[in-house]
């Protein structure tokens, strides 16, 4: 599917170079749609059935399901952050004395304070891969040295589908496969990568795959999916709540407790997350997602960014390679001759909004994107006349 760039059903005006979809995404107009006519249905509860707090949520989890390519729904539990969904996996994990989390050189912090005080707790260790300092076969290089990283005394290894800042790659099949060998569970965060990138369950297999839902799944902030495998299918989730049990669907009789939980990964879910107005909007944006398709969406980002790659690279700037890291987020890592604090001048005065990351402009591109937004950056950066 070759895809054409989709900038009308978003509403960012001409001018403006939005290249930050990693920090936050753009509602095109579905879900903004999708959202004000759920704002106003809340203005009539009395119109709003009961089945509103089961059934689109139902849907809701087939099509994140569907995105992820997994079978059962029921894996699949609706949580409000990253932040959230890493602590009811922390919260089922005991370590023995002396046990390593290995993690990878500045990752997100919500992806090592959790796993911080869960070492303290247990007297762990915690285990960070650093990026190679080389430039050729950086991304290769780092992969190697993750898996080597990974023996006996692994626990668990936590890390992103990529990098976060530079848009490495990170092999998780051939992770997967070592710590299989060694008994150790495999956690994903999947924020900046699920929605514009191929991710398959049934190919990786993680123990526990954790989403932001607000900015490659185009959710609203304050919305997140997570996946967990058969590991934590009788653990204990972190509060408690109606929704999650059997039989509550029966409003009429949900003062006889029940003590079972709904099946799988439904126990994890947060509370009151059938949330009228977040859920709708989801369902708009992963429909529109599942449409486009990831594999799609990396080639279109692909499409745009060549060029932009190229003439960087040759000025100087240091950048991935392109086989070992994603389209639709990257690093560039400018010369220290050029200002930083002169350069975001110049960006915010051609209305270019990108992120600056640790020693990285972080670029993240989308289909609302053409190879122009990418050519205004590079012309900033160069400081050539606009």
């Amino acid at each position: 599917m070759n895809l054409q760039d989709q900038k009308n059903l978003f509403d960012i005006p001409e001018g403006i170079h939005y290249l930050n979809t990693a920090s936050l995404s753009a509602s095109f107009k579905a879900i903004e749609e999708a959202g004000i006519k759920a704002v106003k249905e809340k203005s009539k509860p009395y119109l709003i059935p009961t089945t509103d707090f089961f059934d689109p949520v139902i849907k809701l989890k087939k099509l994140f399901a569907q995105l992820i390519n997994t079978d059962d729904y029921n894996r699949i539990a609706n949580i409000p952050s990253v932040s959230y969904g890493l602590s009811t996996v922390a919260n089922n994990i005991k370590l023995n004395k002396g046990d390593e989390i290995v993690l990878i050189e500045e990752q997100f912090p919500s992806n090592y304070y959790v796993w911080e005080k869960l070492a303290r707790k247990y007297k762990g260790v915690i285990k960070i891969i650093k990026q190679p300092t080389s430039r050729e076969n950086r991304g290769k290089l780092w992969n190697e040295e993750i898996l080597n990283s990974i023996n006996d005394k692994t626990a668990f290894i936590a890390l992103g589908n990529i990098h976060w800042t530079n848009g490495t790659i990170f092999d998780l099949k051939a992770i997967r496969k070592k710590t299989r060998n060694h008994n150790a569970l495999l956690i994903v965060d999947g924020s900046q990568s699920i929605g514009a990138m191929e991710f398959s369950i049934k190919e990786i297999e993680p123990d526990a795959l954790i989403c932001a839902g607000y900015k490659w799944l185009f959710g609203p902030y304050g919305c997140g999916y997570a996946y967990f495998g058969p590991y934590f299918d009788n653990g204990n989730p972190i509060e408690e709540n109606w929704s999650n049990r059997f039989n509550s669907e029966n409003l009429s009789h949900l003062v006889n407790y029940e003590s079972k939980y709904k099946p799988l990964a439904n126990r994890y879910s947060v509370g009151e997350h059938a949330s009228f107005i977040y859920v709708q909007m989801q369902i708009a944006a992963l429909e529109q997602i599942i449409d486009w398709t990831p594999k799609a969406i990396q080639e279109y980002c692909k499409e745009i960014t060549t060029y932009f790659v190229k003439t960087l690279s040759e000025n100087g700037c240091e950048i991935e390679d392109s086989d070992t890291r994603a389209n639709h987020l990257f690093g560039v890592k400018i010369p220290e001759s050029i200002d930083k604090d002169a350069l975001k001048e110049t960006l915010l005065k051609n209305n270019v909004y990108v992120s600056f990351r640790g020693n990285y402009i972080r670029v993240s591109c989308h289909l609302f994107n053409t190879s122009d937004d990418l050519r205004v950056l590079s012309d900033c950066i160069l400081n050539k006349s606009l």
